[in-house]
């Protein structure tokens, strides 16, 4: 079978920063007063594939909202960079750093085409300490984060090197319904230094994923026998997928 592999074009930016806060679902029960002043301040900017966006121990000097497309965190020494989390719209980067004034722990590059919309740091944490729903969906923001760190520490710990390999593999398959080829979307060398494991490991275990469905050639996925791979490598709702944004809904203080 002949399958032709090609990248998805990115979706346009917003038009203005106004637009793009209101994009963002998880702003929703922000009062729109405080919506207008950020957005006065804000800009909307596309950067290509490889951008860096801010390196570790930089202090942060704007919020960084993603729109669209993918950015990798990544843990560095020397030379080295291992990938610590893969942040998808609609999130923040590192709003942690940004609201306690501390430096970057990571480095944060473009993986694919990224649409952000910037907001100088100082009226962000201006903007939180003045309203309640901000600061909520802030909050939300962070646990977010925690929940998918933690997830991560999980998967580590209790899945071998073939489960955590045929997950990432099967959430590639589920996030391209009807294709049976997908090109991967990092090197394996990246992939592995993702799992948690070396690039060695991930040589020897790809021939295990073959016999249930899953087969790699080079750059490429092919997802031969899904049904067959889902059953070997089954989706746990607490180590896998993703948690939406949900902000905490105000209540009225108690008495």
């Amino acid at each position: 079978m002949s399958v032709t592999l090609s990248a998805r074009p990115a979706p346009a930016p917003p038009a203005s920063a106004l637009e793009a806060f209101r994009s963002i679902g998880w702003l929703a029960a922000v009062a729109p007063a405080t919506i207008h002043a950020l957005a006065r301040q804000a800009i909307v900017i596309r950067l290509p594939r490889g951008t860096l966006i801010f390196d570790q121990s930089e202090g942060p000097d704007s919020a960084q909202f993603l729109l669209a497309g993918s950015v990798e965190l990544l843990a560095v020494r020397g030379e080295e960079e291992v990938p610590i989390d893969l942040v998808r719209p609609p999130d923040m980067l590192v709003p942690a750093a940004l609201l306690g004034k501390l430096p970057y722990l990571v480095r944060a590059r473009v993986r694919d085409e990224a649409s952000l919309l910037l907001v100088p740091a100082d009226a962000l944490r201006r903007a939180v300490a003045g309203d309640h729903d901000l600061c909520l969906a802030m909050l939300a923001c962070q646990g977010s984060q925690f929940r998918r760190q933690m997830k991560l520490a999980k998967a580590a710990r209790l899945r071998s090197a073939e489960e955590r390999l045929g997950s990432f593999l099967l959430a590639l398959v589920h996030a391209h319904p009807g294709e049976g080829a997908i090109r991967l979307p990092i090197e394996k060398r990246r992939i592995a230094a993702q799992l948690g494991m070396t690039r060695e490991t991930l040589s020897r275990t790809l021939p295990a994923l073959a016999v249930h469905g899953l087969r790699v050639a080079g750059d490429t996925l092919f997802a031969e026998d899904p049904d067959a791979a889902r059953a070997a490598y089954p989706y746990d709702p607490l180590i896998d997928g993703r948690d939406d944004i949900m902000p905490i809904e105000r209540r009225e203080a108690l008495p």
